[in-house]
């Protein structure tokens, strides 16, 4: 077991991330891993996130395609370069783009290798991919980080895995570092936090962040971890970099995509509650404190399947009557669906008033009316409706023209978490002389259940108000998990938190935000982290790839709540 600290990065939050952040990362700090005598701002490991569960749906239409492929392509690409300065640094490589093909991805690299001449250790980790089910196209388990382990105790130099956890990509390269046992849970769940925070990339480095205005993010730089023998971390970046480290953004990416108190996964399960950030300089935000729990019994699998047909299409309306061009349009298309007998089995109409009265431009004169329809067959989204939509061109509304054509329309994904016994999953380290190495599974395990709701502090003395938006004394972060979303709202001092925990309760959110009245909401309280995480059940239909509404992975749902006006105590303004 070492006792040196761990220096792990990552460049990539998701298929598709900024090209060159490998390079930047390989070389922006000191010539040569630690590992290899270099100094403070080098790297140990390299970490790379490629899947989501969007990714996952579209690496499965590419894998029906090509049997070779099924991992994220542009890995491979920025690997041409990244072998080369990985091996002259020391620096291990660890990379969930293995996708629905880890080994096919490894052979991939080993052939370059060869082609570069570089004498490159490939290992991979499998048996995250499930049993075949009647209708589903991926079905895949979210593996630990214990394979990843395996493989670099066994001296790979760059390990591909396929869906693990995205935490796992540094519990992982933790583990083997420090030789952490299964039940050492505070140091894991300190790694999960850590993995957490990096997971995403420049989110963690001010890239949609709340408080944006006062930093310089228009190139943020990516995050890097030094983690600590028990576990406790100090979150960075390479000097130089643009961006900005502080408790606000590691705050806002510790709420992204989470629900209460127990953060649970295969390593461990991580108290959300327990973490205490301190900054400790610029750009430099220690975790520590974190506590952790035996992991449930369970792994969480995701599975992703064609849920049918979708199209859709806007109308603009400019100037007067915009409510009446907007009934008219409905009418007339809603006629068309009839007398064809051809209504998509959903229909969806949504007015947008981004129409202003006597603009100067005809953009800023226009409102949009958007169509989407849904059909489990392809006919009823393609031809009729482009046929109800495009025959009205000169039949309709005065000034009647829409973004774009309506095409023939595409099928849509669905995701569905499900929960499968941990035992049933064979994870597997293929390490790089080939031999396999079957990963246990844990002997103590902990069903999850709900955190009691904390001590609340003093309410603040009533005072005179101010009708605001929230946004002006609170920051929020908002994602998608499936079809529910999370909203983390948190505040920067004690004052503005006791004002908070008291007034943005889950009857005030459905007041702001009607869009939650009709789903499941609840809230989840972070005294540590002077925050609230609100978690709606179901507001995003079958997943982000169903596309169910407007802002389909619930992005900017923390921002539309930071918009919205409430009193709020002078004092805190």
């Amino acid at each position: 077991m070492t006792l040196r600290t761990l220096r792990i990065g990552n460049a990539s939050g998701f298929y598709g991330d900024r090209f060159d952040a490998v390079r930047e990362m390989l070389t922006g700090g000191d010539a040569g891993g630690s590992g290899e005598g270099g100094g403070p701002g080098a790297l140990d490991v390299l970490t790379g996130d490629y899947l989501a569960e969007l990714t996952m749906l579209i690496l499965g239409r590419d894998l029906l395609k090509d049997p070779k492929g099924g991992y994220a392509k542009t890995f491979l690409r920025q690997m041409e370069e990244g072998l080369g300065l990985a091996h002259e640094r020391g620096v291990r490589i660890v990379t969930n783009a293995g996708g629905l093909n880890p080994a096919g991805l490894a052979d991939a690299l080993t052939a370059l290798a060869d082609r570069l001449g570089l004498p490159t250790r490939i290992a991979y980790v499998e048996g995250d991919r499930l049993p075949p089910r009647e209708g589903v196209l991926t079905a895949n388990a979210y593996l630990g980080g214990g394979g990843i382990a395996a493989c670099l105790t066994a001296g790979a130099d760059v390990v591909v895995t396929g869906r693990v956890t995205d935490a796992a990509l540094v519990t992982g390269p933790a583990q083997w570092w420090f030789g952490w046992g299964p039940e050492e849970y505070d140091a894991l769940a300190g790694a999960v936090v850590a993995g957490h925070v990096l997971e995403c990339g420049t989110q963690a480095t001010g890239g949609n962040y709340a408080f944006f205005a006062g930093h310089d993010v228009r190139r943020p730089g990516f995050p890097l971890a030094e983690i600590h023998s028990d576990g406790t971390a100090v979150i960075t970046k390479h000097p130089g970099t643009g961006g900005v480290v502080d408790v606000g953004t590691v705050t806002a990416q510790l709420l992204y995509e989470t629900g209460g108190a127990r953060y649970a996964g295969p390593d461990v399960t991580a108290r959300i509650d327990t973490v205490r950030l301190t900054q400790e300089g610029p750009d430099r935000v220690r975790i520590d404190g974190v506590r952790g729990e035996a992991p449930p019994p369970t792994l969480k699998a995701g599975l992703t399947r064609i849920g049918g047909h979708r199209n859709e299409v806007v109308f603009v309306l400019t100037g007067l009557d915009i409510e009446a061009k907007a009934q008219l349009v409905r009418d007339q298309v809603e006629d068309a669906f009839e007398r064809g007998k051809s209504r998509p089995a959903e229909v969806r109409w949504e007015l947008a008033r981004t129409d202003r009265s006597d603009a100067d431009t005809e953009e800023t004169a226009s409102a949009l009316l958007r169509l989407v329809v849904r059909d489990p067959a392809p006919e009823p989204v393609g031809r009729a409706l482009s046929g109800a939509a495009v025959e009205l061109a000169l039949a309709s509304y005065p000034g009647f023209h829409v973004t774009a054509p309506p095409g023939r329309g595409a099928p849509y994904g669905v995701f569905e978490a499900a929960y499968v016994p941990a035992a049933d999953v064979p994870h597997t380290a293929v390490l790089p002389d080939g031999s396999r190495v079957a990963v246990p599974v844990p002997v103590r395990t902990r069903e999850l259940e709900p955190v009691a709701e904390p001590p609340l502090p003093e309410p603040l003395p009533d005072g005179p108000t101010r009708r605001v938006p929230l946004g002006r004394v609170a920051g929020a972060r908002s994602g998608d998990k499936g079809g529910d979303a999370n909203i983390g709202v948190w505040v920067r001092d004690d004052t503005a938190w006791r004002w908070l925990v008291h007034g943005l309760t889950v009857e005030r959110l459905r007041q702001l935000l009607p869009e939650t009245r009709d789903f499941d909401v609840v809230r989840h309280v972070l005294p540590r982290l002077r925050a609230v995480n609100f978690v709606v059940t179901g507001i995003l239909g079958e997943g982000v790839a169903s596309q169910a509404r407007f802002d389909p992975q619930a992005k900017a749902l923390g921002e539309w709540l930071r918009a919205r006006a409430l009193d709020v105590p002078e004092e805190l303004l």
